[in-house]
């Protein structure tokens, strides 16, 4: 009984004075995990918001997914970059474009991230006249892809605003 003692007392002792304790996932430390996952995961809102912005085609492409997949109103989805690259090459070429997206919610879910936003645009025709502003809602599904980047995989969103009369 004795050397059960002495032994178990010793390994502790072993354990405590090691100078490189075996990390410890406690709860304390899942949750700073998850915390940092989660502020990385919000940058990449503002990272898109931020490429829209700038209407560079380039500059958006970089935080897309491969497989992404637009849902614009009033069109069938645009799936894939090839395919969402020739729809905002379009757009960026037709108007100058500022987005306002304000975040409603925002999920972090392992490898996916789910946010629901409120937006509101102001689409500049490039060949002169008035601007249009719209405003909506939308739900952005980002991935964190293979080389540890959020990027954004899926983007829907639909208009507040009726549809205007046909003349």
């Amino acid at each position: 009984m004795n050397k059960l003692i002495i032994a178990t007392t010793t390994a502790a002792l072993l354990v405590a004075c090691s100078p490189n304790p075996a990390p410890v996932n406690t709860p304390a430390s899942a949750a700073a995990n998850e915390a940092a996952s989660d502020e990385t995961a919000h940058a990449v809102h503002a990272a898109y918001v931020d490429a829209i912005n700038t209407n560079d085609v380039d500059k958006l492409m970089a935080v897309l997914t491969e497989d992404i997949v637009y849902q614009s109103p009033h069109e069938p989805e645009i799936l894939g970059k090839d395919a969402v690259k020739a729809w905002v090459t379009g757009y960026f070429g037709a108007f100058s474009t500022k987005w306002e997206k304000t975040t409603l919610e925002f999920v972090v879910a392992g490898e996916w991230a789910f946010e629901r936003y409120a937006y509101k645009v102001t689409d500049t025709p490039k060949a002169g006249g008035a601007p249009s502003e719209d405003k909506g809602k939308g739900i952005n599904i980002f991935h964190h892809d293979a080389d540890g980047v959020w990027r954004v995989a899926r983007d829907g969103w639909s208009s507040d605003l009726p549809i205007p009369a046909a003349k």
